[in-house]
């Protein structure tokens, strides 16, 4: 008994762990540097160290030999702390103080730093061989009975993100300039006792392209800052830096990142950048940079079967122009302006020459550098037509990364074999959030959904993808989000699961939103990216949905839900975060909705034109006015944000595409028509059964007859659903009148129940009103609709008729037989005064609803 209850007590045990590791899955996801939360505000915590406390700063220490970059960034941490608590700290250097320390440096560079492994007071098994890693620890200083905060970074860029991390946790974002995150006032903060290691990041290079940035980010750029330059490139290192990134493809749509600015590349190296250029720009040369200088090399051909020398020549410049700036450099060639590279006839014959296209280059980088050639960093871009190249066997130098990629739309075209020999060089990814291609451009608003990114990243880190991830962002706004969810991802892709991606859009929205608004705000960013995911801007139109089942209502009437869902919550978000929330949830959300509207006012102004229904009419100015907002809604967001901080970040076009590009002239209004009176018709509606039910408005009638004097008059938005008809003047006769309804049974049957719905009139004449029914006039019935609606009955059947607003009489009526299904319903009214809402025949399918069934389709 005694070995039976410890083994059920150790399985219990065993369970317990597994349940807290299972538990552990859903809480570790990694979005900050640190796994743990190290700011507080308590200063009576034994062994907290002071960052500010009562007004008074920390100093900040460096060594004079550290590296620059490094430097640089305890300029940002100085800033940041005055920027949270109004308290500005001294930073000195190599001299030791007797107050409390901020010591900040490098391992092998700080002479400080590798004093505190000497004396064992900083372990190094978390730094020492580390790729861009840090610790941040609280120490006793040895020279006076005060404490030490140690920021230790592995290498230039660890110590960096270190810094941020400190920065971060004390509440500055990240995206503090580029999404304009207020920053979390602090009189006194301190930190944890403790030690905090960040670990190396799961991939080595992180980073962003921006593209397709015109007119967008480059209009904005020219207008703020003068140019796409180095005064606007200083902010994009920054955030990367932030957000743990370290590598950067410039914009290259008629832009030299070198040649536009000769700022540019120095102040990327001031920051501690690893510059690379697209998958089509090699030996860090833009594609501007030949249309500049073609003349200058050989023919001007951009063909190496042709130009060799002068290409060889262009790319050596280049390449020795960068040598000194930290550099991953894109190998092989493709056709001049992303297009496929000059053919030679054959598969083989093209890699044959791109594999001796690459050994010159790489002999010309050893050239350079007088370096072997392991020391440059390197990769090749397997994009469109070159994954081809690949499969067909083409040689990849050992220490050349190979870089996969998705097919521009999210989804991985190719990954390394699994059980097949790895290439030495390791494999990058490069995964897109925008797109200026086929089948169509993809460049407004954010289009991609969090589920499916984390499906598709975790399936590539999961075959050994580990070397480059790097995202197309496009304009970088409005894609903010995405952006973050990859390169968050990217530090540590197995923090992310299934169980847990909800917890990235809280923790996203409770950093810029503040924490009492997160979830109704993630709640929100999570069911625009759905919706829009469904679809891209630039493809939706007025023929994407269905719009005689309902379908398209059903769509444009959720998001214009999520968009009275964000105006709410604008309204109740603090003044501070207006700005935030507009620019990456109010503006996004209520621009699709939008949208929405419009295509589904242009699709009912369609189809009512089409039935010369005049109230196409109205759906075309509404679907006017539509446009109209869109207009509006983007020199709000340009103009009115942050105080017009963004203008012209949303100029791009995305109504009126054609082709995958877009249209030159803008955006183009949808075509609408209008029907004159003249050519306005009414009736000649016939219904489809659909799932078992036929169910008609009444103004979608088959034809009317009427007596003398009087009309069948539509009364509209009459009723639950679309309007009620009914035979006026009441002061006259009905003899005579009729309406009738057509419609299709899928199958001959002997009889169906009828629901008739009628408007809740009171029996205002003596008797009541009463109506006669049929298919066919010997088997006719006589309905009375309100004869029971009477003082007499108050409770039990009037007032609940009048609150109800409608009367619904059920009865079954024959069917004529041999009519191969299709069968005409005529109504008589035998008393003025009745109004009719909607008929439902039930074929076996009827279903009680409170609207009474959806319309069943029909042609007219």
């Amino acid at each position: 008994m005694k070995n039976k209850s410890k083994l059920l007590s150790e399985c219990i045990y065993m369970l317990l762990i597994s349940f807290l590791c299972i538990k552990n899955i859903g809480i570790a996801q990694q979005t900050k540097g640190l796994s743990d939360d190290i700011i507080t505000e308590n200063k009576n915590d034994i062994g907290n160290f002071p960052i500010v406390s009562d007004e008074k700063a920390s100093f900040i220490r460096y060594d004079v030999g550290e590296l620059k970059q490094v430097i640089r960034a305890i300029g940002d941490l100085q800033t940041d702390i005055e920027n949270v608590t109004g308290v500005k700290p001294a930073v000195v250097t190599n001299t030791n103080t007797t107050d409390f320390e901020i010591i900040v440096g490098t391992l092998g560079v700080s002479r400080t730093i590798d004093q505190l492994v000497s004396s064992k007071k900083l372990k190094t098994k978390d730094l020492k061989g580390k790729w861009e890693s840090f610790v941040i620890t609280v120490i006793d200083n040895p020279k006076a009975n005060q404490k030490q905060l140690v920021i230790a970074g592995s290498d230039k860029r660890g110590t960096i993100f270190g810094i941020y991390e400190l920065s971060r946790q004390l509440g500055v974002s990240p995206w503090d300039w580029w999404n304009d995150v207020p920053i979390k006032k602090r009189n006194n903060a301190y930190v944890l006792p403790g030690y905090y290691a960040s670990g190396e990041p799961k991939v080595k290079y992180r980073g962003i392209f921006i593209n397709d940035e015109e007119p967008a980010f480059g209009t904005w750029a020219r207008t703020k800052f003068g140019g796409i330059n180095s005064k606007m490139y200083a902010h994009m290192f920054e955030l990367l830096l932030r957000l743990r990134a370290n590598y950067l493809w410039p914009a290259m749509w008629g832009k030299a990142f070198n040649e536009d600015d000769e700022l540019n590349p120095k102040v990327a190296d001031e920051y501690g950048i690893v510059m690379g250029t697209s998958h089509h720009e090699p030996m860090m040369r833009a594609q501007k940079e030949w249309g500049n200088h073609r003349k200058e090399y050989g023919n001007g051909e951009w063909n190496y079967h042709t130009n060799k020398e002068a290409l060889l020549k262009f790319w050596e410049d280049g390449f020795r122009r960068n040598v000194n700036f930290d550099n991953l450099v894109t190998m092989g060639m493709r056709g001049d302006g992303d297009e496929p590279m000059h053919d030679l006839g054959s598969a083989e014959a093209n890699f044959k020459q791109l594999e001796q296209i690459m050994h010159d280059q790489r002999k010309i980088i050893e050239k350079v550098t007088q370096k072997p050639l392991k020391n440059t960093p390197q990769m090749w871009a397997l994009y469109s037509e070159v994954l081809e190249y690949y499969d067909h066997g083409m040689k990849v130098p050992d220490d050349v990364i190979i870089l996969l990629c998705d097919d521009n739309w999210g989804n991985v075209r190719r990954l390394p074999e699994l059980h097949s020999k790895k290439h030495p060089g390791g494999y990058g990814m490069y995964y897109h959030v925008d797109l200026h291609g086929a089948p169509r451009a993809y460049q407004w608003l954010n289009m991609t959904q969090i589920p499916h990114m984390w499906e598709q990243l975790q399936l590539t880190y999961s075959y050994g993808v580990d070397k480059i991830w790097i995202l197309n962002v496009g304009d970088l706004k409005p894609n903010e989000y995405p952006m973050d969810f990859f390169l968050n991802m990217a530090w540590n892709p197995t923090s992310f699961t299934q169980d847990n991606l909800e917890n990235y859009s809280l923790k996203f929205s409770e950093e810029h939103f503040g924490k009492t608004q997160a979830k109704e705000a993630a709640e929100i960013i999570n069911l625009y990216c759905k919706y829009n995911a469904r679809i891209t801007a630039e493809m939706l139109d007025e023929k994407t949905y269905n719009l005689q089942s309902g379908e398209f209502l059903q769509v444009r009437d959720a998001y214009l839900s999520l968009e009275t869902r964000a105006l709410r919550q604008f309204m109740e978000v603090d003044d501070t975060y207006k700005n935030t929330y507009k620019q990456l949830v109010l503006h996004p959300v209520r621009a699709m909705a939008n949208l929405y509207d419009m295509y589904y006012a242009v699709a009912v102004n369609h189809k009512l034109a089409r039935e010369k229904d005049m109230k196409a009419n109205y759906w075309a100015d509404y679907a006017d006015d539509c446009f109209a907002r869109d207009a509006a809604y983007t020199q709000d967001y340009n103009l009115n944000i942050s105080g017009g901080k963004w203008k012209h970040m949303m100029d791009q076009t995305h109504i009126g595409y054609k082709s995958w590009d877009e249209p030159r002239e803008g955006n183009i209004k949808p075509t609408v028509y209008r029907i004159t009176s003249e050519e306005s018709k009414t009736g000649g509606y016939i219904f489809e059964e659909k799932n078992g039910v036929v169910a008609m408005e009444a103004e979608h009638f088959y034809e009317t007859k009427a007596a003398i004097k009087t009309k069948w008059t539509i009364i509209p938005d009459l009723g639950r659903t679309l309007s009620g008809i009914a035979l006026m003047p009441y002061t006259e006769k009905t003899d005579g009148s009729a309406i009738t309804y057509q419609f299709k049974l899928k199958a001959n049957s002997s009889e169906v129940k009828v629901h008739f719905f009628f408007d809740s009139t009171l029996p205002f004449k003596k008797g009541g009103q009463s109506i006669k029914v049929y298919f066919d006039r010997n088997n006719s019935k006589t309905i009375g609709i309100n004869q029971e609606l009477t003082w007499a009955n108050n409770y039990s059947k009037m007032y609940p008729a009048a609150a109800a607003r409608i009367i619904e009489k059920v009865e079954t009526l024959t069917l004529p037989a041999a009519q191969n299904g299709n069968y005409t319903l005529t109504l008589q009214p035998l008393d003025p005064g009745i109004v009719l809402h909607k008929i439902v025949i039930d074929h076996g399918g009827y279903e009680e609803t409170y609207l009474k069934m959806d319309e069943s389709p029909y042609n007219r």
